[in-house]
């Protein structure tokens, strides 16, 4: 049939609309999408004030609401637009528990305007599918559900609890300890009930190679020579011993013995297991080990190869294939892949093997190949990770591989010793996945019970214990695994959470190496409550959890359960917390300490320290006061000038030389001034009616792009002069190698953006007829029409004059200088003048 497609208002999600039959009858359908969750969930207003609020009212004082997880995508409003008079509802979200609260987020957002239903009508469906194959779709479709309001609600606790329990812990220890040190370097010591567990293990890890002790210890390596050219090198069956001198007494013993006697041969068919099938942990587990992704690097991958058709669903704990599942029918569309084309056609044509019984958790099938895919197709690691899917897959319905082990059991005097072979009778599954194959070994002499051979060499060799390596990713998600720390959705976020964070580091071979911060936490922790780090408690909320989610506990008092014990523990870390303190100066030294002299304080006029670790600020030790600062840029004092309001130094904020920057008061950047001005605000966005530095002075008309920012002139970027958006990030470049650009007091007289003021010199004028002075608008004077060019900080997607028709018009300077005129005119229409320059 025929589908029209279009965009949706919001420009990320698409609309299918064709005309098809919906339960027996002729209907209208209109097919679009989400981005991930609809909605968040976040503390109202005052309650996200660090300042103003005490962490202890997070637990249950403070109320919580859902709002827009992403509000630029104006999500609820589209669906809106798109579900108005609609009589029914087919919800295609994924089919674990986050898809089933995505589900009720749609709901509310559009039930409120469709078509209200009669009395008995059923109006909300809901498809289950595993895969985005023909067969899967269509049969979802045949049997459409209803939506599981359990699965939605323990995820709804989840989020609450986290959200609850992280920010009391985080906005405490985060406050208590960056008001003291210097080089923590990080700009967040946030607490998660998941994060901080996993962050656990790999600190118990580093603990016990700290406190390892090598001890040394001897082994008795005996070689025979059962031909001339070879030799063959025994095991001793006491296998080592810790005391030298026995084990000198054990090779004198030997040493008599001039023939070592063959005392027994066995023989045995053994046999290496196919694997079972994938699920999300496993496929977790090979990518860190063997593909050397780390495990949210490669659920993205996942993520974007199955929205692509090309494997099922990536979120699954079941290694078992359901009964009814198509093996052959996947395995065919494998066959003309030259990587394993051969392994297919011999399994389809000598039949294939039942798969292993694995866990059916039920949920969704494991992760299989959908359809055939090359790797100029996918490239890089989405090939990677699909070849090894499919590998595996091939691997499940394979045979197992067999080979015969022989065992050959020697005495040499009154030691035993003993020499393995093994040789491969069937490789079976590990031709597909090779890394699983057998190693080839010298083969065996052949030789019976009562055979002499002559000894070759005896010898004593001195070894010592290692310790174990640090763990790895793959070593880690085995842990959260079997800990039921986490989901397999969410183990990847939370090994994430812990290297963003700067609590570890991946070292070499994926393995995580805990810094300092991260070590002293974990002690800490342990010091005041162990529970707050150890698994067992995480366990136990998890296992609450899926009972909401089967629908045998009630949501509310699982909630107020879980947050009265964490409550308590939170009221007795803040008692205890001197003990984690200890701990700290230890590690890191006291702000005081820290940082080197920048700009003088307005009260004491001593310098201040810039203390550049994460998060970065001034300390004044004589005052001891701390000031933040804007973060993720370079701080330097801007030549020495003062705040008129409270004699602080100024400091100047660059992201760059191809972004923006502004001066800032560091006392006002934290105190903000006037009413109208909020925390965390330069002197770009100040009101202060003659301050040099101040908005009034240096803003010059509307932002191009966005509502309220007001473009500011950067008085600090000539010769290559620019002007900055004090809100987003635009920037607009002008008047290159012009000697001075200042902003008149006058304003223009077509839009009411601030008029420039422009000196060349005389070599360099780009002024026509060699004039060196210019005042004119930016936006509407056809003198300045080639000297300005719009672009973004950092050049996130560069926008060159000449770019796209829908930015005209909107470089309206209205709201100019909020401190200069009390009632600015209302602007004219400029989409013409602003044409020449931004279209």
């Amino acid at each position: 049939g025929n589908m029209s497609s279009r965009k949706g208002l919001n420009g990320a999600c698409s609309v299918h609309e064709y005309t098809g039959s919906f339960i027996g009858q002729s209907a209208h359908f209109k097919m679009t999408s989400v981005c991930g969750h609809v909605m968040t969930l976040d503390f109202i207003g005052k309650y996200n004030s660090w300042d103003k609020v005490d962490p202890a009212e997070l637990f249950s004082k403070a109320p919580t609401e859902k709002k827009e997880a992403n509000p630029k995508l104006t999500m609820v409003k589209f669906l809106q637009v798109e579900g108005r008079g609609c009589d029914c509802i087919v919800l295609w979200l994924d089919c674990d528990k986050e898809g089933e609260n995505i589900c009720f987020e749609v709901l509310d957002a559009v039930l409120p305007v469709m078509n209200k239903p009669r009395s008995t009508e059923r109006t909300i469906y809901r498809a289950k599918f595993s895969s985005i194959t023909d067969t899967d779709i269509c049969n979802a479709m045949n049997h459409l559900g209803e939506p599981n309001r359990n699965e939605a609600l323990s995820v709804d606790a989840r989020q609450e609890l986290d959200l609850r329990i992280g920010c009391a812990f985080t906005r405490f220890q985060t406050k208590y300890f960056q008001g003291k040190y210097g080089n923590l370097d990080s700009s967040l010591i946030s607490f998660g009930p998941c994060q901080t567990p996993t962050l656990g293990f790999c600190v118990e890890r580093h603990d016990k190679i700290q406190s390892f002790k090598p001890e040394t210890y001897w082994v008795l390596q005996a070689k025979v020579n059962p031909e001339k050219e070879s030799s063959l090198t025994l095991d001793w069956d006491r296998v080592r011993v810790f005391d030298r001198e026995i084990a000198q007494m054990f090779l004198n013993i030997t040493k008599m013995a001039k023939e070592a006697k063959v005392e027994s041969v066995s023989k045995k068919e053994k046999v290496k297991q196919r694997p079972l099938a994938l699920n999300t942990v496993e496929m977790l587990r090979v990518a860190s080990a063997a593909l050397g992704m780390g495990p949210q690097h490669a659920m993205q991958i996942a993520e974007r190869l199955y929205t692509q058709g090309y494997i099922s669903y990536p979120r699954t704990e079941t290694t078992h294939y359901p009964e009814n599942f198509d093996l052959k029918g996947c395995l065919r569309q494998q066959a003309n892949n030259p990587y394993w084309a051969e392994t297919v056609k011999a399994l389809l044509s000598e039949g294939i093997n039942r798969p292993r019984k694995g866990h059916d958790a039920g949920d969704h099938p494991p992760i299989t190949p959908m359809r055939a895919a090359t790797e100029a197709e996918l490239g890089g690691d989405g090939w990677r990770l699909y070849e090894y899917i499919t590998r595996h897959f091939i691997a499940t319905v394979s045979a197992d591989c067999k080979y015969l082990q022989t065992t050959i059991s020697f005495s040499i005097g009154p030691e035993r010793f003993t020499c393995i072979g093994k040789v491969v009778t069937s490789p079976g599954f590990t031709e597909i996945m090779p890394w699983h194959s057998i190693p080839l070994e010298e083969s065996l002499p052949h030789c019976e019970k009562g055979d002499l051979f002559p000894i070759g060499e005896i010898k004593l060799l001195e070894k010592q214990t290692s310790p174990p390596d640090y763990l790895t990713e793959a070593e880690l998600i085995t842990l959260m695994e079997k800990h039921g720390i986490g989901t397999d959705a969410s183990i990847p976020v939370h090994i994430n959470n812990i290297c963003q964070r700067n609590y570890v580091t991946v070292e070499s071979g994926r393995r995580l190496k805990p810094t300092n911060l991260g070590i002293v936490l974990v002690h800490g922790y342990y010091k005041i409550d162990a529970e707050l780090v150890l698994p067992t408690i995480r366990s136990a909320v998890e296992k609450q959890l899926n009972l909401i989610a089967l629908g045998k506990a009630n949501y509310h008092q699982v909630l107020e359960h879980t947050l009265d014990i964490f409550k308590r523990k939170f009221h007795y870390f803040v008692d205890s917390i001197a003990g984690m303190d200890e701990l700290m100066e230890v590690s890191f030294s006291p702000l005081a300490a820290t940082g080197k002299p920048l700009s003088r304080c307005g009260k004491c006029h001593r310098f201040m320290k810039y203390i550049q670790a994460k998060p970065s600020r001034l300390h004044c030790s004589h005052c001891d006061d701390t000031y933040s600062l804007p973060q993720n840029g370079t701080i330097k004092l801007y030549k020495e000038l003062r705040c008129p309001l409270d004699d602080f130094e100024l400091v100047l904020w660059s992201s760059g030389s191809r972004g923006k920057s502004y001066p800032l008061c560091p006392y006002c950047y934290n105190h903000p001034p006037f009413r109208d001005m909020k925390k965390g605000m330069g002197c770009n966005e100040c009101t202060h009616p003659t301050c040099q530095h101040s908005l009034s002075m240096l803003g010059i008309g509307q932002c191009v792009e966005c509502e309220n920012g007001v473009l500011v002139l950067d008085s600090t970027s000539g010769p290559k002069w620019k002007m900055a958006c004090n809100k987003c990030n635009v920037i607009v470049h002008f008047f290159e190698n012009a000697h001075k650009v200042r902003v008149s007091p006058e304003t223009c007289d077509l839009c009411d953006a601030a008029l420039v003021d422009v000196d060349f010199n005389k070599a360099k004028s780009p002024l026509p007829g060699d004039e060196t002075q210019h005042s004119g608008c930016i936006f509407c004077d056809p003198v300045f029409q080639d000297l300005v060019e719009l672009k973004h900080a950092a050049m996130r997607h560069p926008m060159h004059r000449g770019g796209q028709g829908k930015r005209q018009g909107r470089g309206r300077g209205k709201g100019r200088r909020p401190g200069g005129r009390l009632n600015p005119k209302k602007p004219k229409d400029k989409m013409a003048a602003l044409a020449a320059y931004f279209v």
